[in-house]
């Protein structure tokens, strides 16, 4: 692998609650995925976000979610169609002009939470997805996980689409995440999570909890920024990647 890029969800602290070091990620990752607003963050929180997003060069994604606040949008949930698909375009659209306004612009959507994991399974979740970033700039790239049924369906639509694989998050056989209701979900270890990225770097694969390889096709990593130890997470794998010769780099344009 030549190149990869390094995400980061971000833009989700309030005053009341910082869960994440925004500012530390941002002079590590190539591409941030910024609240919406909805599942967390605060107005003045996610400009000062998108701010430090463009000072350090950094692609910015748009990260809406289900309006699932109390639960960080990690909640499954089954809006009707109409409903989900205002919804999103009302999350992509303030966030668009959020950046805008600092000088910076949405250059793709990475859907969050429970959201995510639903349109890598849920077909008519995922077509509303699709259609609500097509409603408002088709020219916005659809980052996803990979192997899921959403970016199939997106890329039929005639958008383009990039897929990821995930650091702190544990695998199933079936190439799913484990679901963070279950132990071991998340990762925690600098240490082993960048060789753990050094090998998928190297070969494809990502070990799974049943101790079978996982074959992965991405063009980014995430780091999830309200992980315990995330700058550090981050920071060892770009480490780790740039010594074995790995270009870090966006997968899309800003």
């Amino acid at each position: 692998m030549a190149s990869i890029d390094l995400n980061s969800d971000l833009g989700e602290n309030t005053a009341e609650l910082v869960v994440s070091d925004d500012a530390a990620m941002l002079e590590i990752v190539t591409s941030a995925n910024v609240s919406c607003g909805v599942h967390a963050g605060s107005p003045a929180g996610i400009r000062d976000t998108l701010s430090a997003a463009v000072a350090n060069g950094v692609v910015v994604g748009a990260h809406p979610s289900y309006h699932d606040r109390e639960n960080f949008g990690r909640t499954p949930m089954e809006p009707d169609s109409v409903t989900l698909q205002v919804e999103l375009e009302q999350q992509l659209g303030t966030l668009i002009d959020q950046a805008r306004a600092v000088g910076g612009a949405v250059a793709y959507v990475k859907p969050h939470g429970a959201l995510y994991n639903m349109i890598a399974r849920d077909e008519r979740q995922a077509a509303v997805v699709v259609a609500a970033i097509r409603a408002i700039d088709p020219s916005l790239t659809l980052l996803g996980l990979a192997g899921g049924v959403v970016l199939s369906i997106a890329s039929r639509a005639g958008l383009t689409v990039a897929s990821e694989a995930f650091a702190d998050r544990a695998y199933l056989p079936d190439g799913a995440l484990v679901p963070r209701t279950q132990d071991g979900a998340v990762l925690h270890a600098p240490g082993a999570v960048a060789e753990r990225m050094l090998r998928f770097a190297e070969t494809g694969l990502i070990r799974a909890v049943d101790g079978a390889d996982v074959r992965v096709d991405a063009q980014s990593i995430c780091v999830h920024g309200d992980s315990a130890g995330s700058v550090a997470m981050a920071a060892g794998i770009r480490r780790i990647l740039e010594a074995s010769g790995v270009t870090i780099a966006p997968f899309a344009e800003a």
